[in-house]
C-alpha cells in the first residue's frame, strides 16, 4: 500500500513540474490562433496572426531580425562546434590534473553572470577597436557557445575507450586519419548535440546582443527586435505565431535527433547481438 502510494505521488510530482515547464509554452500556441493580443477568442479560431507575418507593416522588421538571428546562430554554432570539438578532444589528451583545471576555466563562461560576460565583450571589443555590427556579434556568439559544445562533447569522449584510438595508429593510420575515422563517428552524437545546442542558444540571447550590437547600426536580432517593439505598444498578434513556429521546430529537429541516436544504438545492439 504504501509503495503503491509512493508511485502515485512520484508520478503526481512529475506531472506537476511537467505542467508548470509546458504549460505556458502551450497557452503561447493556443493564443497563437486567437488572431489577438488580449488573451481572448472573440474573433474565432483564425490563422490571422500566422498570416500578418507575412502582411503586417512590421514585417520587413521582422524577417530583417529573423534573417539576422539565422544567420549570427548560423555561423556562430558551426564555428563554435569545430573550435568546440577540437577543444574537447585537447582537454581529453590532457593530464588528470590538468583537464580538470581547464574544464573548470571552460566552465567560467557558462556559470558567469551574461551580463558580466555582455559588458566584458563590448570593454574588449571597444579597446581593441572591432568594428560595430556582424563581426562583434558573431565572435560575442562564437566566445559563449563554444563551452557549451565542449561541455556536450567531453562526455562521448570519457565514455571512449582510449584503446581504439591507439589501435587505430598501430594498425598503419595517421593522426589525421585516425582522428576522422574513428574518433569523430565515435563521438558524433555529442557534436550533433552540441551544434543544436549552440545553435538555439544563439538564437535566445538577448543581454550579450543587446549591448553589442552598437546603436547606429540598426541590427536587431529577433530577442531585441521583440524588447524594442513590445516596449512600445505591447506584444502584436504575429509575435504568438512566431513564438510557436520557434518552439515546434525546435522541437522537432530534438526528436529528430532523439530518434536517430535510438535508431543507431538499437542497430548496433542487433549487430552486437548477430555477432
Amino acid at each position: 500500500m504504501v509503495k503503491k502510494l509512493g508511485d502515485i505521488l512520484g508520478k503526481a510530482y512529475i506531472f506537476v513540474i511537467l505542467a508548470i515547464l509546458y504549460a505556458p509554452i502551450i497557452l503561447i500556441i493556443v493564443y497563437s490562433f486567437s488572431g489577438s493580443s488580449n488573451f481572448n477568442f472573440d474573433n474565432g479560431f483564425t490563422f490571422e496572426a500566422y498570416a500578418s507575418i507575412f502582411t503586417s507593416e512590421k514585417s520587413p522588421a521582422l524577417w530583417s531580425a529573423i534573417e539576422n538571428t539565422l544567420l549570427i546562430a548560423v555561423i556562430a554554432a558551426v564555428v563554435s562546434t569545430v573550435m568546440g570539438t577540437f577543444a574537447a578532444i585537447g582537454i581529453y589528451s590532457m593530464g588528470r590534473r590538468s583537464r580538470r583545471v581547464v574544464e573548470n576555466v571552460n566552465q567560467f563562461p557558462i556559470i558567469n553572470s551574461e551580463i558580466v560576460m555582455a559588458v566584458s565583450l563590448m570593454i574588449f571589443f571597444v579597446t581593441f577597436a572591432f568594428p560595430e555590427g556582424y563581426l562583434r556579434l558573431i565572435i560575442a556568439h562564437i566566445a559563449f557557445c563554444t563551452p557549451y559544445v565542449v561541455l556536450s562533447i567531453m562526455p562521448k569522449l570519457e565514455s571512449m575507450d582510449p584503446n581504439v584510438y591507439e589501435a587505430a595508429l598501430d594498425l598503419g593510420a595517421n593522426p589525421f586519419r585516425a582522428l576522422t575515422r574513428v574518433m569523430f563517428p565515435m563521438i558524433t552524437p555529442g557534436i550533433v548535440s552540441g551544434f543544436i545546442l549552440a545553435f538555439v542558444i544563439s538564437i535566445d540571447d538577448f543581454i550579450i546582443t543587446q549591448i553589442n550590437k552598437g546603436a547606429a547600426t540598426g541590427i536587431n536580432t529577433l530577442s531585441t527586435y521583440i524588447y524594442s517593439d513590445a516596449r512600445v505598444q505591447g506584444l502584436e498578434p504575429f509575435w504568438y505565431a512566431v513564438f510557436s513556429i520557434i518552439f515546434v521546430v525546435v522541437l522537432a529537429a530534438l526528436l529528430t535527433v532523439n530518434l536517430w541516436k535510438i535508431r543507431k544504438q538499437k542497430a548496433k545492439e542487433k549487430e552486437v547481438g548477430v555477432q
